[in-house]
C-alpha cells in the first residue's frame, strides 16, 4: 500500500502517486505546518509562489487529524489565491475552460480543511477525465514494513520522489522569461496543457 497525505492542490507528484491503484490518502494522520498539506505551488512571471489555505492555529495544532483541521477566514486568503491564480495563469491556453469550476473555492467557506481539500480534488478529477476514485482513510494508518509511507514527503518544490521517472517537462506561460518549474501545481499542468 501506498499512503499519501491529504493535498491543496496536490502537485503533479501528488497526483502521480494519488492515482496509483494502491494509493491511500490518509486524512487520520496529524497534521504537519507547511506542506502539502494546506499549501500548494503555482508558476508566475516571478517564479514559483506558494498559496496557503490558512487554518486554525493553537497550542495542539500538531496533535490534531488532518481532517479535524479548520479552516481560518480571518485573512482574505481565498481572495488572494484567485487573484494569484488568474494572474499567472490568464493567458494560459486552458484557464477560460475551466477557470469557472475552481472560482467556488476561493467564495464559498469551508469548515474543515479535508471537505475544502476533498471536493478539490473531485473537480480536479473532472476537469482532468479522470474516472479513478480516489481512496481514503478517516483513521491513522500504521504503517507496515511492505507500506510505502509518504507521509513525509513534502510534495512540493522537489522534482520527483526518489525511484521515480523524472515527470515530464510542458510549455509553461512563462517560459520566455523563466526557466522550466517542474511539480507544481496539477492546475499549472491543466491550465497548460488541458485535460
Amino acid at each position: 500500500m501506498k499512503i499519501l497525505p491529504l493535498a491543496y492542490l496536490g502537485s503533479q507528484e501528488w497526483w502521480r502517486e494519488a492515482l496509483s491503484p494502491d494509493a491511500v490518502i490518509d486524512v487520520g494522520e496529524h497534521y504537519i505546518k507547511q506542506t502539502c498539506r494546506n499549501r500548494t505551488e503555482i508558476a508566475t512571471a516571478s517564479g514559483r509562489m506558494a498559496l496557503t489555505a490558512n487554518v486554525i492555529k493553537g497550542a495542539s495544532v500538531h496533535k490534531k487529524a488532518v481532517k479535524d483541521m479548520r479552516l481560518d477566514y480571518s485573512k482574505r486568503w481565498q481572495h488572494q489565491h484567485a487573484v494569484a491564480l488568474r494572474s499567472a495563469y490568464k493567458s494560459s491556453p486552458y484557464y477560460d475552460y475551466y477557470a469557472d469550476r475552481l472560482e467556488p473555492f476561493f467564495e464559498r467557506r469551508w469548515e474543515f480543511l479535508y471537505d475544502f481539500n476533498r471536493e478539490l480534488v473531485d473537480v480536479v478529477r473532472g476537469i482532468a477525465g479522470i474516472k479513478e476514485e480516489l481512496r481514503y482513510s478517516e483513521e491513522y494508518i500504521v504503517a507496515s514494513p511492505t507500506d510505502e509511507d509518504l507521509r513525509g514527503y513534502s510534495f512540493l518544490g522537489t522534482p520527483t520522489l526518489p525511484n521515480r521517472a523524472p515527470l515530464p517537462s510542458y510549455w509553461q506561460v512563462f517560459s520566455e522569461r523563466v526557466p522550466f518549474e517542474p511539480n507544481l501545481s496539477i492546475l499549472d499542468y491543466i491550465f497548460n496543457e488541458g485535460k
